[in-house]
Parts: C-alpha cells; structure tokens; sequence
C-alpha cells in the first residue's frame, strides 16, 4: 500500500479528462496545473506534500456551478479512488482539506503540520485573487461564463457578496508566504472588481 504513490500517472489522466470538460472555464487544467506549480514552489514548508498534491487534483474534481454540493462530492471521490493507497487518517486529512474549499476556513486539525499544510493549500487555490491585473481579470471572466446561465443583476449581488467578504477578512491568506506575495494585489485586485459591479449595477 505505501508503495503505490497517491497519485500516478493512470489516475492523473482519469482526473485530467474531467477538468477538460467544456464547461470549466476556470475550474480547468490550468487551474490544477498552477497549484501544483504552487506546491512545487513551497514544497520544502509542507509536511505532507504528497497528500497536499491530491488534495490539489481532487479539490474540484467534481464541479457544477448550479450544485451545492461538489466539495462534497469531490472528498467522497478522493476517498474512493485513494483508499486502497493509503491510511485513513491520511485519507481522512485529504478530505477535510477538499472540504474546507467551500469556505476556505481550517478545518480543525489537531495537528500543527496537518493545519500548515491545510493552510498553504487553502492559500494556493486562491491565489489567482492576487495574480496581475490582466490575468485576475481573464479569471473574473472565466468563473462569469461558468455562471453563463445566472442573470445579470443576480450575478452582481452574488459576486459583490463574495468579493466584500474577502476584504472585510483581517487577512485574504492565511500563511504569511502567501501574504506577502498575493495579499496586496489581492485586495487592488477585488476592490477594482467591486467598484466594476457596483458601477454598471
């Protein structure tokens, strides 16, 4: 069981042919592609890299923009194809990290690593919110097609609820790596976005 890495070559294509479908405009490949880059890049603060990487590939594995419940579903999928890979506390960790995508709150770890990695993979999927403006924007776009079926005015409530909450936060991320490197363009960048909602609304 140890033997088997979490994720190999087999189940990554499995998982790439669902973030290739048509529908994802942002919630893609690309998207899995520059978390693990992510990863990559603070590898050496990780305690559990190998769980934090498929964390990454299943955290939105399952992605429909009129369901509620796709974390959800993502996690049970994680728990299904990785249970004959590893240990359930492992798996269990996995899960809890997936989940906590909806709200992008700690899960409760009792575990100083377990909560560091929890953190930096939290800090990783949103780190397109402090992304250059050109490249925020493109994303913006992205998730709007994605709620294509959405109506406007509704869509600039939705959307202006979710940006202010993430600038009433004390902090957008919750590791100081990842303040330093996304936080003020994180809060430049939505602050431009809601004013845009605002404006046109």
């Amino acid at each position: 069981m140890e033997d088997q890495p979490l994720i190999d070559e087999p189940l990554k294509r499995e998982l790439a042919a669902l973030y290739l479908a048509e529908s994802r405009h942002y919630h893609n490949l690309a998207h899995i592609e520059a978390m693990l880059a992510l990863a990559g890049d603070y590898r050496a603060l990780l305690s559990d890299p190998e769980a934090v990487e498929a964390a990454i590939w299943f955290h939105d594995a399952i992605y429909d923009s009129k369901a509620k419940d796709n974390e959800a579903r993502s996690a049970a999928l994680a728990a299904q194809k990785l249970a004959s890979r590893t240990d359930p506390e492992r798996l269990d960790r996995i899960g809890a990290m997936i989940l906590a995508t909806a709200t992008h709150q700690l899960p409760g770890f009792d575990d100083d690593a377990a909560t560091r990695d929890a953190s930096l993979f939290l800090d990783m999927d949103l780190s397109i919110l402090g992304a250059a403006p050109d490249a925020f924007d493109a994303y913006e776009r992205a998730v709007r097609r994605e709620y294509g079926w959405v109506e406007e005015p509704v869509w600039r409530t939705g959307r202006g609820a979710v940006l202010k909450d993430f600038l009433a936060r004390a902090h957008i991320f919750l590791t100081e790596e990842f303040r330093q490197r996304f936080e003020p363009q994180a809060r430049l960048n939505m602050a431009r976005s809601l004013e845009a909602l605002q404006r046109t609304s």
